[in-house]
């Protein structure tokens, strides 16, 4: 089978395309043809050794162990099964849950020895993949490219929305909302669990795209620019006073706004530092205005499966920018870094189109 390796940390280089055996499947484990798995931040930072202390990256104390195929959100048909594996398995088509632990339900997500897909174990930049049968979930929707873009950024967005425990009637702020998990959490936050959201975006026109109407198509109340130098005062003034909470991704550049227009008693969930990785904080700031802070990554088998089920019912649908064939995995992870996208960017194995 072909598969693209990461050979080491470092720039897109170290990314390979190489043939190799197509894996069998071990005990309690399927064989998944993979028709379709979408980029994550994940795999690039994992790549870049932006995880971890000592240029070591992944899941892992240890780091990850090169060569390694990245990957996890992961679409596909299983094609083959191993022992103990129900055979009524065989030919469904699935999404994975993106991780392995020992926790138990409900803490799964902090196990200490969680180990992810496409960093501890090859993932879905090949044709073929294996994975626990038990952690393989139906696919919701009958495309492959359009169930792909859920496993990690539906996952992570519904476990932030939970943890904020998101009520109809509050103001939750999205910062990032046109990427992957953002443009996810406004939908979680407004179509599911009832909030108002405000999205929070660069810049509301993007060549040919709406940005503003794109987001307020997926369940947005409000739409403003962080590139705005009254952001703060937009915030309050469109939500008549300050806002209830925020899911945010994108870290340092937008952390002390955040904190600014939350109200008394608000929430701040973070799960993603694309625009810095280390803030300056005040803690009067957060002791006297009460605030609660939650740190959040990826989520449980349970919010896994109901997140699918919202999917399923259409109340959150795929939000996808483009798509790329498996052999153009450079070109992908350089592109998904660009600024200005709407949603997802999906690799395809089958695919022989040159991509966006």
């Amino acid at each position: 089978m072909i598969a693209v390796k990461v050979m080491g940390y470092g720039g897109v280089d170290k990314l390979q395309i190489v043939t190799e055996a197509i894996p069998e499947p071990k005990e309690n484990e399927v064989l998944i043809k993979v028709k379709a798995c979408a980029i994550n931040n994940t795999e690039i930072w994992m790549r870049e050794g932006a995880y971890g202390t000592d240029s070591k990256s992944g899941w892992r104390p240890e780091g990850v162990q090169f060569p390694r195929t990245p990957g996890s959100d992961i679409a596909g048909r299983v094609v083959k099964i191993g022992n103990f594996v129900d055979e009524s398995m065989l030919g469904t088509d699935v999404v994975v849950f993106p991780f392995t632990s020992s926790g138990e339900n409900g803490f799964e997500h902090i196990s200490e020895d969680m180990s992810f897909i496409g960093s501890e174990y090859d993932g879905g930049y090949a044709e073929y993949v294996v994975w626990p049968a038990q952690l393989c979930f139906k696919m919701p929707l009958s495309n492959y490219t359009k169930s792909a873009v859920f496993s990690v950024s539906g996952l992570t967005a519904w476990h932030m929305v939970e943890q904020i425990q998101a009520k109809p009637g509050e103001t939750v702020m999205v910062t990032g909302a046109n990427g992957g998990v953002g443009s996810l959490n406004v939908q979680i936050a407004s179509r599911v669990f009832g909030a108002k959201v405000i999205a929070i975006v660069g810049d509301l026109m993007v060549g040919d795209l709406n940005l503003e109407a794109r987001m307020k198509e997926l369940g947005a109340a409000h739409v403003l620019s962080y590139q705005s130098k009254n952001l703060a005062e937009q915030i309050l003034e469109v939500n008549g006073g300050p806002i209830d909470s925020v899911l945010d991704v994108v870290g340092d550049a937008l952390f002390s706004m955040s904190l600014q227009v939350l109200k008394k008693g608000g929430k701040f969930c973070i799960s993603g530092s694309a625009g810095g990785q280390k803030t300056k904080l005040d803690f009067r700031t957060v002791y006297l205005k009460h605030i609660t802070m939650y740190g959040s990554v990826l989520g449980t088998r349970e919010e896994f499966g109901r997140m699918l089920h919202a999917v399923s019912e259409g109340k959150i649908k795929p939000v996808i920018d483009c798509t790329f064939p498996l052999q153009k995995a450079k070109e992908a992870q350089t592109y998904f870094k660009k600024s200005g996208k709407l949603g997802k960017v999906v690799l395809l194995p089958d695919s022989t189109h040159k991509g966006k």
